[in-house]
């Protein structure tokens, strides 16, 4: 290797020299990892979020203060790396996290991407030697602290962006829902008309499915919150004090500011060798996604038109819907968040293959287990926001349209089952159709009901109640 490059300086590890570009706080093996994963230029600085960078600094100023509680590292050396992680949790230098996604399965890469950069701004703060694996990496191993900083990382994300998104989206489908109470629609079963039923009923139903979804969160965060690290190397702590793991996640929750409640993993073994906890909160984004999917795909409908199709409603118009044709206008909102959802439903395929590759005591997807992940829980999160606040808020009823097709519903005769019998009802129903005449005036000349008491049995409002007429 030559002896000087411009604009470089050389650095070293246990594979022997490398340059590294002046500018750069990491050192060498982080320049491999550079060098060898130019694979996708998605960085572990994911362009979505910062909380997995977070998530790293937090593990190691953690890491750091139990250290030297322990007894294990001096207080100047421990107070200067908790002084550089926390620059790092604070996103302070993610420009120095450059190492591609697709990297080593482990994550080793980007554990000591962000070793070796907290020693360089350590010792160049304290000025004594700070060694990336002796200090910074002490009583810890790349294989509990990348399955730590997917845990970590995942409720940072959870908890400031989708639970909030989710409370807001809940909130605007039930005061919506509470604005149309009185409005009775065509039922639709298949994408037939169906029983009428209220608006309030239908939007009840988006509330009660984002509301169990945000139950089964809330039971997994529990899982979330149960540390992998004091696991190192294979799950039996070697290296690591027997009051580590305790210490680290009490340090950890001090650093929450006291709202969440860290505890170590109950088995080392299982958290390093299998990612169930991803598996399962990326199962129930999936969930979510799918929800949100159905949400989109019934308001697509109901807009539908305005002319030849339902018109039931009419989403805000936000942008003109063709280039080649004029005035059209189309559901652009409820169109992005289903493409959002379908990519939702891709990175839980990627995370189950992911979580597949744990072989013996180690999973080796970590990187790519965090990346869609977290994916997922930001893209959901944007998602709700725009369709509460684009589409579920600001959306109209279109009340004529919506009454001229209840009034001409055939199946509305069903309500005469008890009265006429089935086949008496369906031959009604058929007539109405076919001649395109309202099911009262039909039912007047083929029973011996009296209008009144055809108006009482066809009532639409009355039919939203259930029971028998």
């Amino acid at each position: 290797m030559p002896k000087r490059k411009k604009g470089f300086r050389i650095e070293k590890d246990s594979l022997g020299e490398v340059y590294v570009p002046n500018s750069a706080l990491y050192g060498a093996q982080t320049q491999r990892a550079i060098d060898n994963f130019p694979i996708s230029g998605i960085k572990m600085d994911f362009p979505f979020t910062n909380s997995f960078i977070c998530a790293l600094g937090l593990i190691k100023d953690a890491a750091a203060r139990s250290n030297k509680s322990l007894g294990l590292l001096s207080t100047k050396k421990a107070n200067s790396i908790s002084r550089s992680a926390r620059e790092v949790w604070q996103n302070k230098h993610n420009e120095q996290f450059p190492i591609d996604v697709f990297q080593t399965g482990s994550g080793t890469s980007s554990n000591m991407n962000v070793n070796e950069v907290i020693a360089n701004l350590s010792s160049k703060r304290s000025n004594i030697d700070i060694d990336p694996n002796d200090d910074v990496n002490m009583s810890q191993s790349s294989n509990d602290v990348i399955p730590t900083a997917i845990k970590v990382s995942a409720h940072i994300d959870l908890t400031k962006k989708l639970f909030p998104a989710l409370n807001i989206l809940i909130k605007t489908i039930e005061e919506k829902a509470d604005s149309l109470k009185d409005i009775v629609k065509t039922g639709r079963t298949h994408l037939m008309d169906a029983m009428p039923l209220e608006f309030q009923q239908e939007l009840s139903a988006w509330v009660s499915q984002l509301k169990n979804s945000k139950k089964s969160f809330h039971f997994l965060e529990k899982r979330i919150l149960e540390m992998p690290l004091g696991g190192t190397a294979v799950g039996t702590g070697i290296n690591a004090h027997p009051r580590f793991a305790k210490s680290f996640a009490k340090e950890l929750s001090s650093l929450s500011g006291g709202k969440f409640k860290y505890i170590p993993s109950e088995d080392f073994f299982h958290e390093l060798s299998a990612q169930d906890t991803a598996v399962q909160v990326s199962g129930e984004l999936k969930n979510l996604a799918i929800i949100l999917l159905k949400i989109s795909n019934d308001l697509r409908w109901m807009n539908s038109g305005p002319l030849v199709g339902l018109s039931e409603i009419e989403l805000e118009a936000l942008q003109p819907g063709s280039s080649i044709m004029p005035g059209k206008v189309n559901p652009v909102i409820p169109e992005a968040v289903a493409m959002a959802s379908a990519d939702v439903i891709g990175n839980d395929v990627s995370i189950s293959i992911g979580a597949q590759s744990g072989n013996f005591q180690l999973n080796v997807m970590l990187p790519v287990i965090a990346y869609n992940l977290l994916k997922s829980i930001n893209i959901l999160s944007g998602s709700m926001n725009v369709l509460a606040s684009k589409a579920i808020k600001s959306f109209k009823v279109n009340k004529n349209s919506i009454q001229e097709s209840l009034d001409r519903n055939p199946i509305l005769v069903t309500a005469l089952n008890p009265i006429i019998g089935y086949a008496k009802a369906a031959a009604i129903a058929k007539r109405a159709y076919k001649e395109n005449r309202a099911i009262i005036d039909v039912a007047l000349e083929e029973t011996d009901l009296p209008k009144s008491k055809l108006q009482k049995l066809l009532n639409p409002v009355k039919l939203t109640k259930g029971g028998i007429s």
